[in-house]
């Protein structure tokens, strides 16, 4: 008899692509901000990642606005990795905003409305507001059903109680609805915003917890609320200045937070908004959280995009802008000028400058190890430290891509372990740069376009089309 086949099911609830800073996990430094050798994704970079601790606890205080750091180092020191510790230890509550300072230049809107929009990006606004709420857990649901379809709507009773006392609340069609939406069931501890009529499940009571054998691990067991019924509370809603006037400019207001195309928004919306948060916050309603703007490859932008940013930042809405580059003395885009990472002096000026070192033999090392588990790739000792080599060699992006490459080579000759023999074939398979320039001069006559000197009285028809 043939076996039976079960078709194969997968758990696909975790996102199994894997990105170039997916390990990064915060900054990993200790509570005194001192750097831990090997911490959250992090290895080496002690100073830089001390100073950008600094910065963060700067962030955190939210009483700075307006500063900007500026990162620079030689390409795959850890640039971008820093940036991205720095949004992970900031918590949800501090926006983020990341760009690549080419973007703006794809934009279907002017390049100072695109930068504008990224610095609104990074400012949030917490929201303060009271609101009456009921708050219990569910005793019982009762409700009527019409016995003719259609001769009425329904109509129910919801019996609710906290630790002190019991209420009996008489249901509408939209209250049952939202109760129906929400699966409430007797044993919920529910919330329901009086205003609006939403209702939110805060979870399951601990006297119900053992009502059922099996219990999925997304319930929450909570107590039950003490007190009264009806509760006055302050909720705090978090936003960005962006989506505020995203919702502001358009006539589909909340809606076009989705629509994905914002297009430019006009000054005036803007002032306007920034005269009622201001207000919002004369009366304590609301409350200003600057958040980080990291614009990669600054050295892209031109020279009315600096301009712009010198006068942003001196704006009492400006988020701390922290900029990244691995350029050295190269030209101001837009000019014939050179300077320093290709940013103008008077805007070199302004930024704090942190620098990041290459990394030393054992850091790469480190680093490799952690990239191997992020990439659920085993290796065996020597081909790490034949890998290891290589990075130091050539560059630790080169040995990077080796790793999945050399899984791959390793799965191809049903292999468990990584070994030395799948670096070298992959490594003969794919050039590193240094290799690559080689190859080029060795053999450039035979490329098209090549600079190469023509000899004397070789006028045939390939060296004709060289010039």
């Amino acid at each position: 008899m043939a076996d039976l086949k079960l078709s194969e099911t997968r758990d696909l609830t975790r996102i199994e692509r894997i990105g170039a800073h997916s390990h990064i996990r915060g900054l990993g430094l200790d509570s005194a901000l001192e750097p831990r050798a090997v911490s959250e994704g992090m290895v080496g970079q002690t100073s830089a990642r001390k100073a950008a601790g600094v910065i963060l606890q700067m962030i955190k205080e939210g009483r700075i606005a307006g500063r900007a750091v500026l990162i620079a180092g030689q390409p795959g020191t850890g640039k971008t990795a820093i940036a991205m510790g720095m949004a992970k230890s900031l918590g949800l509550e501090t926006p983020f905003a990341m760009i690549s300072a080419s973007e703006i230049f794809s934009l279907e809107m002017s390049k100072t409305e695109a930068l504008m929009q990224s610095f609104r990006k990074a400012i949030g606004v917490r929201i303060k507001e009271e609101t009456e709420v009921i708050e219990g857990e569910v005793v019982e649901i009762q409700i009527d059903r019409p016995a003719v379809a259609g001769a009425a709507s329904k109509t129910g009773k919801l019996t609710m109680k906290t630790t002190e006392m019991e209420g009996v609340y008489d249901l509408g069609a939209k209250m049952i609805e939202s109760l129906g939406k929400e699966k409430v069931q007797s044993g919920d501890v529910i919330a329901i915003d009086k205003p609006s009529g939403k209702v939110t499940k805060l979870g399951r009571s601990f006297s119900r917890s053992r009502d059922y054998d099996a219990i999925g691990p997304q319930v929450r067991f909570v107590q039950c609320p003490d007190g009264e019924l009806q509760k006055r509370k302050e909720i705090v809603h978090c936003v960005t200045l962006h989506e505020i006037d995203v919702i502001n400019s358009r006539t589909q207001g909340f809606l076009a937070l989705f629509t994905g195309d914002t297009g430019e928004i006009r000054a005036e919306v803007r002032e306007q908004i920034d005269t009622k948060v201001a207000e919002w916050r004369e009366e304590g309603k609301a409350e200003i959280v600057p958040g980080v703007l990291f614009i990669d490859e600054v050295h892209m932008l031109d020279i009315e995009c600096f301009s712009f940013l010198n006068r942003a930042l001196e704006n009492e809405m400006a988020p701390i802008l922290v900029v990244a580059t691995n350029r050295g003395i190269t030209t101001i885009r837009g000019t014939n000028y050179k300077s320093p990472h290709g940013i103008p002096i008077d805007l070199l000026d302004r930024l704090l400058i942190i620098t990041t070192q290459p990394y030393t033999k054992d850091e790469i090392r480190k680093i490799l190890d952690i990239r191997c588990q992020e990439e659920d790739v085993e290796m065996a000792e020597e081909a790490k430290a034949l890998l290891t080599h290589i990075g130091v060699e050539t560059s630790l992006r080169y040995a990077i891509h080796l790793i999945t490459a050399a899984a791959l080579a390793c799965q191809k000759r049903k292999g468990k372990v990584v070994e030395s023999e799948d670096i070298t074939r992959v490594y003969n398979l794919f050039l590193d740069v240094k290799r690559s320039t080689q190859y080029l001069m060795e053999y450039q006559e035979q490329y098209m376009f090549n600079e190469a000197p023509i000899g004397d009285g070789e006028e045939d028809g390939t060296n004709a089309m060289l010039h």
